[in-house]
């Protein structure tokens, strides 16, 4: 139990949890760095062990602890639609219902499609539900048919599903509690790279555990793949909720619609928007922090060189470079080619992390991470150079940063215990650095933490011993002392390995780097400065002072920078820009009058405005038939992302590859007038947004094909072909109207007739719900 009933997190309890789960990804490792000795018998192990512990085995023991205890209904909350159907019939035989619930949710389920054709109820999807259903085994995610999810729902709110696999749709928008939650991942991808879900997100699905009047307490079951620190867990499950923030912006759809308007000002309303407001209610406080931060820089004293400044700021200058020079010749040296033979265990190494530095430490092991898995199927993952590859064990001398709920006297005494237990575990988060001059040596400890190359500041050519377990008190005192043996015999600083002729390090651009380094060095040891301050230790106190000034001055003036943007209008550049774009594109003339096309736009919401417009006057939809129109429409309304890129409109049959042209013509148009008015705009994105995808399908459909024909046509799920349709449906009523109000008849006659053409069967079903 990582939070308990009081909402107290047990950072023991979850600490036990993670050194298992790291226990177990060492074995891994230390079974893959092995040595060829019965290698065929070790994989054969591996694999079958892999098997065991597959995230499928581990949910199907939890369903079965569920519902053995009698913790049912429970949602079980999947990032990915595969994953979500693969569990479900991961649960093999299982049932969960018994006769008459069986029975009563086939009645329910033939009751609900009975306004459906013969053909659409024999539909793959409709089919497969049922028996699952009957089990007690629900799918809910956007992939479905809407009549199915609606059946679904209406089931799980009568108590005859025990067992939802949902995304995290379900938990926006409808009230579907249950008693217990389960998460299969707490890794999403949002489209551009994995991430941790957020403490709002967090919130919005474990909220779903819990029934008002029936439970006492809802359950939440996080299932991990990997160790986590447990910051990002407490981030997640303490977290404060995401704030609420304007997500306000200006369309052409919008503008054009208060230029049309006499005296209406689009600055007024910006100024009236409540992102203007978020944006000047932060610039008092922050006036205030820019204050306090030069302030506190003032009462750094550095009075001493008070009539030599331009000195001091040569010397730092100066400093700085030789840091940025030691800095790149550093990344060259911890290029693993280079490194990764001198890291043998008892390596002393000297470590940084995340800025601060702990010094010299020993070596224990070394590792290689595996890459990061999860999300959406054909998602790939991000590429390792992202993230450390080696990951380092190392010894470090620190002193333990004591929480407050530690100085709570509890009588948790358990919790005490294992919290003691594991205190060979250390993070800079729980752990500070050794200060030699405040702490004591009773308080100092050797704590192992997990680092990268990245981390490594300094390599020793000095080796100590390891001890084969480093977790007990006493091996990690051994090897404190002999650290401070070697310190002993090597004063001021321990002996480095030679870049080039220790570690043969040597190519083009180190040679620049040391030919740079040796001048910079010269001039430093003959600076002026030198000779005003000739102690080495004052020196490095003056300048560590005039350091610190200067970046609380600089954090001053980028606040105050902030400050004052905040308190000018917001977006008043875009919206420059835009009315730029709509003079260049015709849709108002030079005094800001809206002409025709302007007009046009005026009427269209659900797609690009702008294209849409474009491709109406440039006569693309003049010469084809109502059922091409449609088909090119749906471009326009499929917003999967077109993966193919130039590929996917070659693969087009030509009736239908000629007016999709027309449509990228149209969009490279838009595009580049909008770059021409310096907005930010990827022309190559902007045209590869447009999918073609659904262009065969929809035309089938609009000549009468059955809806499981259409499918075939496809690679979406159901639910996405039809959620694609029904607004492509929207967009042709808006574009008749559009043509209506410029006096295009034909047009208008002809959006119509799509409209009709699509507006059928299952696509257009009522809601279960009416």
């Amino acid at each position: 139990l990582v939070v308990d009933e009081k909402g107290k997190f047990r950072e023991a309890n979850f600490q036990r949890a993670m050194a298992i789960l790291q226990q177990k990804t060492d074995n891994t490792n230390e079974n893959m760095l092995d040595s060829n000795h019965a290698h065929n018998k070790k994989q054969k192990q591996t694999k079958g062990d892999s098997k065991k512990s597959s995230p499928t085995t581990n949910l199907f023991r939890i369903v079965k602890l569920i519902m053995t205890r009698s913790l049912n209904p429970v949602i079980i909350f999947s990032f990915s639609k595969k994953d979500c159907e693969k569990y479900a019939v991961s649960l093999g035989k299982e049932s969960y219902n018994d006769s008459t619930e069986q029975d009563l949710i086939s009645q329910v389920y033939q009751n609900a499609l009975e306004g459906l054709s013969e053909d659409d109820r024999k539909l793959p999807q409709v089919e497969a539900l049922l028996p699952l259903l009957k089990r007690g085994i629900g799918v809910h995610h956007g992939g479905l048919l809407t009549i199915l999810k609606e059946i679904v729902e209406i089931l799980f709110g009568e108590g005859l599903i025990k067992v939802l696999f949902a995304t995290e749709t379900f938990a926006i928008g409808i009230n579907m509690p249950a008693k217990t939650v389960v998460f299969t991942n707490t890794r999403k991808w949002d489209g551009k790279d994995f991430r941790w879900i957020t403490s709002g997100e967090y919130i919005q699905m474990s909220g779903r555990a819990g029934r008002r009047g029936k439970d006492d307490r809802g359950i939440v079951i996080q299932m991990m793949e990997d160790s986590v620190d447990p910051s990002i867990t407490k981030d997640i499950l303490y977290g404060a909720p995401d704030s609420l923030n304007s997500s306000y912006h200006i369309k052409y759809n919008m503008l054009l619609n208060m230029l049309r308007v006499e005296d209406v000002d689009p600055e007024y309303l910006l100024r009236a928007s409540f992102h203007q407001f978020q944006q000047e209610d932060e610039a008092p406080a922050l006036e205030q922090q820019a204050l306090e931060l030069e302030a506190q820089a003032q009462a750094i004293d550095i009075s001493i060189l008070a009539e030599n400044m331009d000195l001091l700021e040569d010397y730092y200058e100066m400093t700085k470079q030789l840091e940025l020079t030691q800095e790149r010749i550093m990344k060259i040296v911890r290029r693993p080619q280079h490194i990764l033979p001198f890291l043998a265990p008892g390596r002393l190494l000297y470590i940084s992390i995340d800025g601060i530095t702990y010094g010299w430490g020993a070596l224990a092991s070394r590792t290689r991470s595996k890459p990061i898995s999860g999300g959406d199927g054909g998602v790939a993952s991000p590429p390792l150079d992202t993230i450390s590859e080696h990951v380092l064990v190392v010894l470090l001398p620190c002193c333990a940063n004591v929480p407050n709920e530690r100085q709570e006297k509890d009588g948790d005494d358990v919790e005490d215990k294992i919290r003691q237990a594991l205190q060979w575990k250390g993070s800079n988060t729980t752990c500070r650095p050794v200060n030699t001059k405040l702490d004591s040596e009773e308080n100092i400890e050797m704590r192992l933490f997990t680092v990268g190359l990245e981390n490594v500041l300094k390599i020793s050519a000095v080796r100590v011993l390891i001890p084969p377990d480093v977790h007990s008190a006493e091996a990690r005192l051994s090897v404190r002392r002999s650290i401070k043996e070697v310190q002993k015999r090597f004063t001021p600083d321990l002996p480095l390995l030679d870049n080039e002729k220790d570690m043969g390090v040597k190519g083009e651009e180190y040679d620049k780097l040391s030919a740079r380094l040796i001048p910079l060095m010269e001039r430093l040891s003959q600076h002026k400065l030198k000779d005003l301050i000739v102690a080495e230790e004052d020196r490095s106190a003056v300048l560590e002072a005039y350091s610190k000034r200067k970046i609380v001055l600089e954090q001053a003036r980028v606040i105050r920078q902030e400050a004052k943007s905040c308190q000018t209008l917001v977006m008043k550049d875009q919206l420059k820009m835009m009315k730029k774009v709509l003079r260049q594109l015709g849709h108002v003339d030079a005094n800001g009058v809206i002409q025709t096309k302007g007009r046009t736009a005026c009427e269209i919401n659900t797609a690009d405005e702008l294209v849409v417009v474009e491709m109406m006057f440039s006569g693309a939809f003049n010469d084809i038939s109502v059922e091409q129109c449609v088909a090119l429409l749906s471009c326009m309304t499929y917003d999967e992302v077109n993966k193919k890129g130039d590929e996917s409109s070659s693969e087009l049959k030509s009736f239908l590859q000629s007016p999709f042209l027309k449509l990228q013509e149209a969009a490279r148009t838009v595009a580049r007038a909008q770059i021409a008015c310096k907005l930010e705009v990827d022309e190559d994105q902007f045209v590869d947004k447009y999918n073609p995808g659904m262009m065969e399908a929809v035309f089938a459909w609009c000549k009468g094909a059955k809806f499981a024909d259409v499918q075939k046509l496809t690679t979406t799920y159901e639910g996405t072909t039809i959620r694609t349709l029904r607004r492509l449906e929207e967009l042709l009523r808006q574009l008749a109207v559009a043509s209506k109000a410029v006096g295009n008849h034909e047009l208008e006659a002809k959006f119509e007739k799509g409209s009709e053409l699509i507006k059928r069967d299952i696509v257009f079903c009522s809601s279960l719900y009416l």
